[in-house]
């Protein structure tokens, strides 16, 4: 006689348990489902990207002149700039809160990277199409990165209400270009 065995797992699959005992109990799981308040995000803890270009303005005015930047990444209060030195062989970070700006020391690094003049986002229209496919988002930060092709990628790391992370590569214009999962 064939064994249940193998049908009582693709239950578990489906949600139940699993057991190779015929004569065990099958319970299902615990579950809790989270249900988002759907409440959108103030604006005022959305990332800041007026104050990118202050924290820019501040950091080239401090070397002065215009720099290279590996990554600029900001949030509702700071600004990371990480200064690409010594021939993008160095990623020096900067942090801008407040008004003030702080430094680290460099650290070798490499990968793409960029000038203030090549950022083309528009600071208005780069975070609504986001807000509004998936309003009960997160939006923890915007990013500009160095592609290794002289060019920018655009980015937003969004935290869903229930818990998870995404991280949304977008245009420009704000229109979403790809979205993965972020442990």
């Amino acid at each position: 006689m064939r064994s249940l065995f193998p049908l009582v797992c693709l239950a578990a699959l489906l949600g139940a348990a699993c057991s190779s005992d015929p004569s065990s109990s099958t319970t299902s799981p615990d579950v809790t489902i989270c249900e988002p308040s759907a409440t959108a995000q103030p604006d005022d803890q959305l990332p800041n990207l007026a104050n990118i270009d202050t924290a820019i303005a501040a950091l080239e005015q401090q070397f002065g002149g215009a720099q290279q930047y590996f990554e600029i990444n900001a949030t509702a209060r700071v600004v990371n700039l990480f200064v690409a030195l010594n021939d993008a062989k160095v990623a020096q970070p900067w942090l801008w809160v407040d008004g003030e700006l702080s430094s680290k020391e460099g650290q070798a690094a490499s990968g793409g990277t960029f000038a203030a003049a090549d950022m083309d986002y528009e600071s208005d229209k780069v975070l609504s199409q986001i807000r509004s496919k998936v309003p009960e988002a997160i939006l923890e930060s915007f990013y500009v990165n160095g592609n290794g092709t002289g060019s920018t990628l655009y980015g937003v790391l969004a935290t869903a209400q229930c818990g998870g992370g995404l991280d949304i590569v977008v245009g420009p214009t704000g229109a979403v270009k790809s979205v993965d999962p972020v442990n």
